[in-house]
């Protein structure tokens, strides 16, 4: 059984990016494991921790470690990232030499209120798993604009040609991913 790990960017709470991974998640195979890890209350990284790192940056690690392969959904905060997907990023990735995040086969989408769907953050975000020795899914690209017509208030995607798009790009990652899965 596959352990797919499930990072979503916002951590607002009905956000718009942990329905659009859902959505994804729904197109993986039956009997696959889906872990949504918690980011919010990670503290902010900081390499002076490293020595002695706290017990909420082990758990995170291990459970980073844990998975074969990733789903990140990201919005876009001021043409990047939000913060706690960065930090998140970061204290996997440390101390140095202790990347957990390596050789873990990653899907990318972001999506945007407006319609510029959350370019910059899903790029910025792509560079950033290249740095981190995750191989990641090029096909289809998953830009998703205009999500709050596309939602409910809870933030799950309602739109039926969406949302079967979206499933079709998790089945998609699914093979993907177990051509890097041992």
């Amino acid at each position: 059984m596959t352990k797919y790990g499930v990072i979503v960017g916002s951590i607002r709470k009905n956000s718009y990016s942990k329905g659009v991974a859902k959505a994804i998640a729904a197109g993986l195979p039956e009997g696959s494991e889906v872990n949504f890890l918690n980011i919010a209350d990670l503290p902010l990284y900081s390499e002076d921790l490293d020595a002695d790192s706290p017990a909420i940056y082990e758990q995170f690690r291990k459970d980073v470690k844990a998975q074969d392969a990733f789903i990140f959904v990201t919005p876009e905060h001021n043409r990047n990232i939000p913060a706690a997907l960065k930090n998140a990023l970061d204290v996997a990735s440390r101390p140095w030499g202790q990347n957990v995040w390596a050789g873990k086969p990653a899907l990318v989408a972001s999506q945007s209120i407006s319609g510029i769907s959350g370019v910059l953050a899903h790029h910025s975000l792509r560079q950033s798993l290249v740095f981190l020795d995750m191989p990641t899914m090029q096909q289809p690209e998953l830009y998703i604009g205009n999500t709050a017509d596309l939602a409910d208030d809870e933030g799950n995607i309602t739109n039926e040609g969406t949302k079967e798009f979206l499933s079709g790009a998790g089945k998609s990652f699914s093979e993907f991913a177990a051509k890097f899965i041992g």
